[in-house]
């Protein structure tokens, strides 16, 4: 098992990881300030079971990846960093958008249809299984005991953070885009804070020697 005190150095990157533009972030937000909370709610289940199977998935494959392939802790470090790297300069690229900056005229869907397009759109989306793939090898060590209890230890730590996470923008997602609507200097704050601290995680990541 994962000590506990790693596992908080790997929630807060995972709560770092979670606040960052994506597909499901704005997605849960358009959905909440165009539909209400009850939609959004519903649209989180669905993005929440997508990240399982993913974890599942990953769980399984870093397993066989860490244990038949020469250097693929490098290559997954490697990839974790340039994907970081990647995340800061989205935050901050001209012409970037606040995540609270959603689109206001979708169509009501019924709940069924939130629920598969939240999953879809994390079971899709590659960033997040580049997220595990490069991500989750950071910290796992052999001497704590199976990689695929670790991975799967380190899947459910990143899930509940996420869920606690998205669980509050959806419930604030209205009153959090109006300040941000009339106070766009915040808006400039949140995306170069934002990638400070990836690109400080890109920067630990680099450093990182295998375990």
């Amino acid at each position: 098992m994962i000590p506990f005190s790693n596992l908080l150095v790997f929630s807060l990157a995972a709560l770092i990881l979670v606040i960052s533009p994506g597909p499901n972030m704005l997605y849960l937000i358009s959905r909440s300030i165009t539909q209400g909370k009850k939609a959004g709610l519903i649209s989180l289940a669905g993005v929440i079971c997508g990240f399982l199977f993913h974890i599942v998935m990953v769980s399984f494959g870093l397993t066989a990846v860490l244990f038949a392939v020469p250097y693929a802790y490098d290559t997954l470090r490697i990839l974790g960093v340039l994907y970081l790297l990647y995340l800061a300069y989205q935050a901050v690229k001209p012409n970037s958008k606040s995540i609270f900056e959603a689109p206001q005229d979708l169509p009501h869907d019924k709940p069924s249809k939130l629920f598969s397009i939240g999953f879809l759109t994390n079971v899709l989306n590659p960033k997040v299984a580049v997220f595990y793939l490069s991500f989750f090898p950071q910290f796992i060590k052999s001497e704590y005991g199976s990689v695929m209890t670790q991975s799967l230890q380190l899947g459910i730590t990143q899930v509940l953070v996420s869920f606690t996470i998205n669980l509050i923008i959806v419930l604030s997602a209205s009153k959090v885009a109006v300040f941000f609507a009339k106070s766009p200097k915040w808006v400039k704050v949140q995306k170069w804070f934002m990638a400070s601290v990836l690109m400080g995680l890109a920067f630990k990541m680099a450093l990182s020697k295998a375990k």
